[in-house]
Order: structure tokens, then sequence, then C-alpha cells
């Protein structure tokens, strides 16, 4: 039904729309940025942590729906950031609080997205739209406090690309290497951790939208970490002598990083390799596998995962919408390890031979459950034994 449309001062004071390349529209209230953006349209379930999904570069090009009905309600803290910025293209919320309490906060919810240009529509059914993306896909969508006009968002929504074939990681990569020595801080009493290991072991880690917290483990468990750019030549990496490689998580389509693959397939058997998420994937092309998209991905913080060498399932944070097809990888070479309990898709594998190993989900999961912290460990076993 048309109706006549608000000016665009009236329009930003109040209100906002969600329109998807379906035809469904949403209206709510509009806070953060009162601009217009758009992307792919997901949902994650986690009851806590949306300022670390605000700042997960794996989150590039992606409106993102939080189905914990109240979110900002413990503002935003400087040491949770993930990232330098938030990365999200736009947040879609069942309410959202413009107060906050909370001893750590240093800023609102509302004025740490509104300050980085991210708009926020508040006050809609998010179960009724979690639901249509659960049943027909994910889809694409604009998300305007500028626009009052449904009919034309959802025409720009069915105009803008996709995510299958889109290299993303390589524009939020690092332009230029970096030193990385901080740990992991403890937010809380509760928190236990394993005393800070002295730096032995030297780490290079490819940046394809690293998360910060990753690089804290890392650190925490005694490595030295170098960061380099998405597309460094396996040369340049194995000319700084590491102990080993990381391969990291990070946003888009990872069929298109065959650049990538090539320089991880010339490290395998020269370095142990441990690759998350994106890195995962990326590791999977490397060694002749094939990925595949998923219909509504993975993406929260309960995630039952088998683990095949222990025979434990461990619970698990995910952020991904791409998987690695387990029968494209080369039986001889590869070792399945990990399992998810929900869909049976691939968690993990190991190499047969080199030291090479890779998870779908991420262990360094902060918040999260920290069931999987193990591998850290494991990888640091593998670069002592190499040694």
């Amino acid at each position: 039904m048309w109706r006549t449309p608000l000016s665009r001062e009236e329009y930003r004071l109040n209100s906002a729309i969600l329109a998807l390349e379906d035809g469904s529209v949403f209206e709510g209230s509009s806070f953060g940025a009162p601009v217009e953006r758009s992307g792919e349209v997901v949902f994650n379930t986690a009851i806590t942590g949306y300022q670390e999904v605000f700042t997960d570069p794996s989150y590039t090009g992606q409106i993102v729906i939080l189905t914990n009905p109240q979110i900002g309600n413990y503002g935003t803290s400087s040491a949770d950031n993930e990232a330098g910025r938030p990365y999200i293209e736009g947040l879609v919320v069942r309410e959202f609080s413009p107060v906050s309490s909370n001893w750590r906060a240093d800023q609102q919810a509302q004025e740490f997205l509104s300050r980085h240009g991210i708009p926020v529509i508040s006050g809609i059914d998010t179960r009724a739209l979690v639901r249509r993306l659960r049943s027909q896909g994910v889809m694409r969508g604009v998300l305007s406090a500028l626009d009052a006009r449904p009919e034309r968002l959802v025409e720009k929504a069915r105009g803008i690309p996709g995510m299958s074939g889109l290299d993303l990681a390589t524009g939020v990569s690092t332009a230029q290497s970096y030193q990385w020595t901080e740990g992991v801080e403890p937010c809380s009493p509760s928190q236990v951790l394993h005393p800070r290991q002295q730096p032995e072991l030297h780490v290079v880690a490819y940046d394809f939208g690293i998360k910060r917290n990753i690089l804290r483990c890392l650190c925490q468990v005694g490595c030295r970490v170098t960061v380099v750019p998405a597309l460094t030549p396996a040369e340049d990496v194995l000319a700084l002598a590491p102990d080993g490689v990381f391969l990291s998580n990070g946003p888009g389509d990872p069929e298109p990083l065959q650049r990538q693959a090539a320089n991880v397939r010339r490290l395998i058997g020269k370095k142990p390799v441990f690759g998350i998420c994106l890195g995962h994937q990326v590791l999977a092309l490397a060694l002749g596998g094939r990925t595949y998209k998923l219909k509504f991905g993975h993406r929260g913080a309960n995630h039952p995962v088998i683990n095949r060498l222990t025979n434990k399932v461990e619970i698990t944070s995910h952020n991904h919408g791409f998987a690695v097809e387990a029968d494209s990888l080369p039986q001889a070479d590869v070792e399945i390890t990990h399992i998810n309990l929900n869909d049976q898709t691939l968690e993990g594998f190991r190499h047969r031979r080199y030291p090479v190993f890779s998870v779908q989900y991420h262990p360094e999961a902060a918040p999260g459950p920290h069931d999987s912290q193990y591998l850290f460990d494991d990888f640091v076993k593998l670069m002592r034994d190499a040694k």
C-alpha cells in the first residue's frame, strides 16, 4: 500500500524500515545512526556478546539480527572490541536500550553505533523475522532510517550483490604487518585463566579479518605474533622464520580466495598450520577441497560439536555462512576430527602426515563457552614438537 513519504527530517527522528528481497517489510524505531545501509540479513542467537558481534570483521557486508530480546543494556567497553570499529552494516533487535548499567562500560551502545554510522531498527518481531530466514534462507536487505517508501527499499534490496562470490577478506585485512603482544585479561573473578606463558614461539598470523581475542589467546599460551596481510606470499612468511602459521577468521565467500589458498599450499609440510573459521575453509581449499553456502549459516554461542578424537561434545561459538564439503577432502591425507551435532556439517580436520589442523568454530569465544580453548595448546604442542 502506497503512503505519502515523510520528509527526511521527520523520518530520521523516530522510524526505520527493514526491507527484504522477498518483499517483506518490517517497520520499527530508529536508533544508532540515521542512515541507510544494505547487506545480507543474518541472525545470531547468542545471549550475550553483542559488542563482539558489532566489531567482528567476519560480519562485513551483513545486517545482523540479534535474537536476545533486549540489546544495549550493558553498554560497550573499549576493552571488548574485536577490531578497531564495528563491521556490521546494520542492527535489528526486538528492544534496544538507550541506557546501560555496567561498571566496565565506557559508552552507551547507542552512542557507539551512532558514532560509527551504524543504523539500528528496534521494536520489530525478531522471532517472525528469524523464522522467515530459517525457512527461506538468508536474504539481501536494506535498513533505512531515511526512506519511508517500502516498495523502493525492496527494489534496492533486490539490486545489491549476494554474498556468494565476494572476496571480502582481502578488503578488511591489514595493509601492513604488525606485532601483537597483548594477552587475555580476565573481565571478572569467575573467569579462570592459565597463567600467561613466556613468548618462546613465533607465530605468523594471516589476517583475513582477524579477531583480537584470537591474538590474545595466542599470546596467552606463549606466542609472539606477527600479523601479515591476507595476500602475503608464502616465501615472505617463511622469511620471518616462524615456528607456526595461523589462518584467521574473516568475511565473505572462501571460494574466491584462490591466491590465499595457493600461499597456504606452499606452507603445508614446512611449518605447523592452524586455521579457524575462514582460515579453516582456506586450508581446505589449499588441500583440494570445496566449500558451499549454508542456507542460513551458524551464528551463536551454543552449537554442539563432537570431537571424534576424544568422543567429547563441546559447546561452541559459531559465525559462518559457508562450510567445507567433507567428501571433497582427500581422505588419504585428511582426517575428520569434529562434526556439528545439529546438522552434521564438518567442523574440523587434521592432516594425517603434517602438523596441520583447523576448526570451523571459534575456540577464542569471548564471550562464549571455553570448551575448545585446548586447541591453542594443541597448536603450541605441534610447534614445540616441530622444533
